[in-house]
């Protein structure tokens, strides 16, 4: 079962690596500030990053995580500051934004996001998933997007934003929180897209496919289906990075955006089935 996981994976998400010394190049002092840094992509990121002479800027909540992390790349090339928060929490994403008023910042790549596959019927009394889910998903990179833009156009600098492909594609059962956060920035970064370019600061999505992260864990299913390492998911923002693309997706989603439209209804009925046999 894992060699044929392997090779779709292989056949699904192809990864070009990027071109490392273009990299270097490009990003040589720049600022760069991630988010959700402390695991899975984030952390693969700050790997890929830290033989570049640039200052990362790492954002998550574990700090004790961000210190292990520190210390690992201390004798690599970039500087590392990390920050410790809960980008829920309105006072300490102020206390941020306060820290790098005044700093030059170049990047701002939104990998931070929180997960909840949960019935809508199991969330009767629990109004605070969805308040939790769009305040990570949304508010936070909306807060985060709206006090770097001054810098970013003195920068000419560049956001980042990492979501994911089912963004793109059909409502799905279980799904509601969490797909209606990430589709609202989404949205409100392709709206805000034209305006920003306009002031010479680059916008570009990563429309990322199942990452083998501590994320999808809770959902059995997706252990039994084909994802992308965070490493790989780390070269596909590299590669952003690198090459002003404005989005990354999978090299199938266009034939399987159409088939969500054509078989919609289809689909409908799928995800009621399934809802009344779990009843059952």
């Amino acid at each position: 079962m894992r060699s044929l996981n392997s090779l779709l994976s292989c056949v699904l998400f192809p990864i070009i690596k990027p071109d490392f010394k273009q990299l270097e190049q490009h990003l040589q002092h720049k600022t760069i500030i991630i988010t959700g840094a402390s695991y899975g992509i984030g952390e693969a990121l700050c790997h890929c990053l830290a033989d570049i002479n640039c200052q990362l800027i790492l954002l998550a909540r574990t700090e004790s995580k961000l210190q292990q992390i520190q210390q690992l790349l201390i004798n690599r090339k970039a500087q590392i500051e990390i920050f410790p928060i809960d980008l829920r929490d309105r006072v300490q994403l102020d206390r941020f934004i306060n820290h790098i008023q005044h700093k030059p910042i170049d990047i701002l790549i939104n990998n931070a996001g929180i997960s909840i596959c949960r019935p809508i019927m199991h969330s009767l009394q629990r109004e605070h998933d969805f308040e939790r889910t769009m305040q990570l998903n949304y508010f936070a990179p909306v807060r985060l997007c709206l006090a770097l833009i001054p810098t970013l156009q003195q920068t000419q600098g560049q956001i980042i934003n990492v979501s994911a492909i089912n963004v793109l594609l059909a409502p799905t059962v279980n799904w509601a929180a969490y797909q209606a956060s990430k589709t609202a920035f989404d949205q409100w970064l392709r709206c805000a897209s034209a305006e920003l370019e306009n002031q010479h600061i680059r916008v570009a999505t990563a429309y990322l496919p199942l990452v083998k992260t501590r994320m999808i864990e809770p959902t059995r299913l997706y252990k039994q289906l084909p994802a992308l390492r965070p490493q790989q998911a780390a070269n596909i923002i590299c590669r952003l990075l690198l090459k002003g693309k404005r989005q990354y997706k999978p090299w199938w989603t266009l034939a399987v955006q159409l088939i969500s439209v054509l078989f919609n209804g289809i689909w409908l009925k799928m995800n009621y089935y399934y809802v009344k046999r779990k009843q059952c």
